[in-house]
């Protein structure tokens, strides 16, 4: 089944930034906000995951984006023991033939670097061709941080699981120039990546997951200013593998490395860069705490903690909402640990606000996985058709022309934060959402406000809609003017407001 967001359109190229707003994709000739509850990326590693299913249900929930890693793998833990990108070894489809004789150290035969994996290739084509007659768009991972010794421990280039001579280096240089010889091979997976891809028009390429510098622990270990270096040269080998004029090349997506510390929260995260000065088309922007732009630092939520943290996520979108380079919230993590309704509620707020304060919004959903590709029957039944509703509603919104209205609105509830995306005189969407956190007084119980507001003069259609079941109310009529008041509803969480001209 074709994306219902898609139907009808026409191939015009590769993915690219939006003509008359800068904020946004524009993809198959419409507008495009990257929305998706995606498995963790692992799809064409992992031997067993029947990545068809997977797509065919992204794509009927009208989820625009899915992500792709194509060398990082991960290790088992007890916060979160599984993920695609968790294959047992014996599963684990790299981009290179193992060809041994000596093991590497999962256990598994070396990896020859210059002879490139049939099964894995396959694999690719299978998942991209797929994602494109679907109307899914692919964002490539081309390298990730390691973060320590044991995931290094599982990477093909690490010098101790391939037989092609590169010498030792501690793990953290790998995102940086400095290990002699191993740019050299991360150019070749590189070109290689792009080569076979290219001729998609569905793809994205991003540089690295979560590329970060020095630990405070590891003195003498490349600065974030190195990685920055190194992403640099990267996007150099993306450009000139692409061979397209510059209207018809790639995206690349990318962000600022981090200066890391033995501790999340003793991180610190600048976005400056990736929003502004990097060479990349679209920022991605991990929401986690010590997010920093233009001198500002924002609490976006601790990973896996349920920590919800909407009005912190809504300034830092709207802060940044003026650059002319679209902003994805990628991979965040508040609350994916917890698959059940409290954790996906927390993510069905965080996806609204940041949707209609002008981001992009990419949630792990750690319940798809092996032989549950469209997730399990209650993630499917809530998170994922909740992340199709709002897909479905955001892109039935004039997005070229929308724009977020801060100040428009009052209300008189300390508890409701709103969030307007808006097309002035034409169409106006308040997300309105009961912003306390889990464990606060009164959190979930039933809310009810009266919005005031100005309208353009005119005759206007009210109704409400619902994140959860995605239908709206009846609607009724309003007369525009000064001082309008409105009075919702009560809702439990969230609900949205839809006014919109009653001319056609």
């Amino acid at each position: 089944m074709t994306s219902p967001i898609f139907a009808g359109t026409t191939d015009q190229g590769p993915v690219r930034i939006h003509p008359e707003n800068p904020r946004l994709l524009e993809f198959r000739g419409r507008p495009v906000v990257l929305i998706t509850a995606t498995e963790h990326y692992g799809a064409v590693m992992n031997r067993p995951f029947r990545y068809e299913r997977y797509l065919e249900d992204a794509a009927a929930k009208g989820m625009t984006l899915t992500r792709l890693f194509t060398l990082f793998r991960e290790l088992q833990t007890p916060i979160n023991p599984y993920s695609t990108c968790k294959p047992e070894s014996t599963d684990y489809v790299a981009p290179y033939e193992r060809t041994g004789p000596e093991t590497a150290r999962d256990g598994q035969p070396k990896f020859d670097l210059t002879r490139p994996n049939g099964e894995f290739y396959e694999r690719l084509h299978g998942f991209v061709s797929t994602a494109s007659r679907l109307g899914v768009i692919v964002e490539i991972v081309l390298f990730s941080n390691v973060y320590d010794t044991p995931v290094w421990d599982l990477n093909p280039l690490n010098p101790a699981n391939n037989v092609n001579g590169l010498p030792d280096f501690p793990w953290a240089e790998s995102m940086s120039l400095r290990p002699p010889d191993l740019f050299d091979w991360q150019s070749a997976h590189t070109r290689r990546i792009v080569e076979q891809t290219r001729q998609y028009d569905n793809v994205i390429y991003e540089i690295c997951n979560e590329p970060a510098g020095a630990k405070a622990s590891g003195p003498g270990q490349p600065s974030a200013d190195e990685v920055d270096a190194w992403q640099r040269r990267i996007v150099e080998v993306i450009r000139d593998a692409d061979h397209a004029e510059p209207a018809k090349r790639h995206l690349i997506s990318g962000q600022q490395a981090a200066h890391a510390a033995d501790r999340i929260e003793t991180s610190t995260f600048p976005t400056d860069q990736s929003l502004v000065d990097l060479p990349i088309d679209i920022a991605n922007v991990h929401p986690i705490p010590n997010v920093v732009y233009g001198g500002r630092k924002y609490d976006l939520g601790m990973f896996m903690s349920a920590e919800l943290k909407l009005r912190e996520v809504r300034q830092y979108v709207l802060d940044t909402c003026d650059v002319p380079r679209p902003m994805n919230f990628d991979e965040d993590n508040a609350a994916s640990q917890y698959r059940d309704v409290m954790g996906w509620t927390i993510h069905r707020k965080r996806a609204w606000t940041t949707v209609f304060c002008g981001g992009h919004y990419d949630y792990i959903d750690f319940s798809v996985l092996p032989w549950l590709e469209a997730g399990t029957p209650e993630s499917n039944r809530c998170l994922r058709t909740w992340f199709g509703h709002l897909s479905q509603f955001t892109h039935s919104v004039d997005l070229a022309r929308a724009r977020p209205r801060e100040g428009w609105l009052k209300h008189d509830r300390e508890a409701i934060l709103a969030s307007v995306l808006a097309v002035e005189a034409s169409d106006y969407c308040i997300y309105l959402v009961d912003a306390r956190e889990k464990d606060d007084a009164g959190a979930g119980d039933a809310l009810e406000t009266t919005l005031e507001f100005d309208l353009p003069a005119g005759v206007y259609e009210v109704a409400t809609y619902s994140p959860v079941t995605g239908l709206y109310s009846p609607w009724m009529t309003m007369d525009g003017g000064n001082d309008r008041r409105l009075a919702t509803p009560a809702f439990t969480h969230d609900l949205v407001v839809r006014i919109r001209s009653a001319v056609t």
